[in-house]
């Protein structure tokens, strides 16, 4: 309802964020660990134990837990011990009051995200398509032992996520496959494969991760020819990352059958429009050639930009 969007939506499970934020990122067996990229050093920001790991609470908790310490009554984070998450919704919860970690302590800026962490808060956003969470190398690094690592944890974090499923007859969980750019017989992206076939009950469909990050055109199509020809047809195909006109269609061809990218919505934003017609194409509609072309954007498309006739 917020978003306007009566149809499908796909979330994904935070694994990108190993890349993007590989700096702040600390990756072991039990998940990825976040150092806040916002807050100073100095701020606060309050960090519960668990099971010997630490969950971060938002900076807004710990001020509402200090104001209930002077006899405020104040909504307050309760444990639920089958998520290990946090609800923020009950006023009188008892089991706060007598645990240890009633007000929590200021600690450093860190949170860590698990497959269990990252499925339960695709459950609550009630997505149709959930990504499991994955080990993320980018695809130009040159560390084959990382890779490797990555594999075989990826396979083992899918396994957690299928645990921590809730909501499994109405949410599609996918498998990400991954294993860098490896594609010789029996190499890393063939273990990934074998490992989902074993598995291959419990998905609903597939997705291609660990590509678009900068690696060449070549060993990207290639690696999406492999993984296509090794998954079932029967079942969609997921290429993350990726929207380009040309990747779009050579993928689809390839056996591709659906894909995320920026690339759209970024490509607007900066006044650029795709066209078809004699010229197919991009049309920059902030150069200087267009300044005075009041015709709509691209004559017979049935779009919101192009319908109303202020193209």
């Amino acid at each position: 309802e917020f978003m306007g969007w009566d149809r499908n939506i796909l979330t994904d499970s935070g694994g990108f964020q190993m890349v993007s934020l590989l700096k702040l990122a600390e990756i072991t067996e039990e998940g990825v660990t976040f150092e806040n990229p916002f807050l100073d050093r100095g701020e606060e920001i309050g960090i519960c134990e668990r099971d010997g790991q630490e969950q971060a609470y938002p900076d807004e908790t710990v001020k509402n837990n200090k104001k209930r310490s002077a006899g405020q009554s104040l909504s307050a984070p309760t444990i639920n011990n089958n998520t290990s998450q946090y609800d923020y919704t009950d006023k009188n919860n008892e089991q706060l009051q007598q645990s240890d970690h009633q007000y929590p302590k200021t600690k450093s800026q860190r949170m860590l995200l698990r497959p269990e962490d990252s499925i339960y808060h695709q459950n609550n956003i009630g997505s149709d398509i959930i990504m499991a969470l994955d080990d993320v190398v980018s695809s130009t690094a040159d560390d084959r032992i990382r890779f490797e690592i990555a594999t075989y944890r990826t396979l083992r974090w899918l396994d957690r996520c299928h645990a921590a499923h809730r909501r499994p007859h109405d949410q599609n969980l996918f498998p990400i496959v991954q294993g860098g750019l490896d594609t010789s017989p029996g190499g890393l992206r063939d273990i990934c494969l074998a490992g989902f076939r074993l598995r291959d009950e419990k998905a609903p469909g597939y997705a291609i991760g660990g590509l678009a990050g900068g690696e060449s055109k070549d060993d990207f199509w290639r690696v999406v020819h492999h993984c296509c020809c090794a998954l079932p047809d029967t079942k969609p195909r997921y290429l993350m990352g990726v929207g380009y006109p040309l990747d779009l269609v050579v993928c689809t061809a390839l056996g591709v059958d659906m894909y995320d990218c920026v690339y759209p919505t970024r490509t607007a934003r900066f006044g650029v429009a795709l066209v078809d017609g004699e010229t197919p194409g991009t049309l920059r509609l902030k150069s200087h050639h267009c300044a005075e072309d009041y015709r709509v954007i691209m004559k017979g498309c049935g779009c919101v930009a192009c319908s109303d006739g202020n193209g």
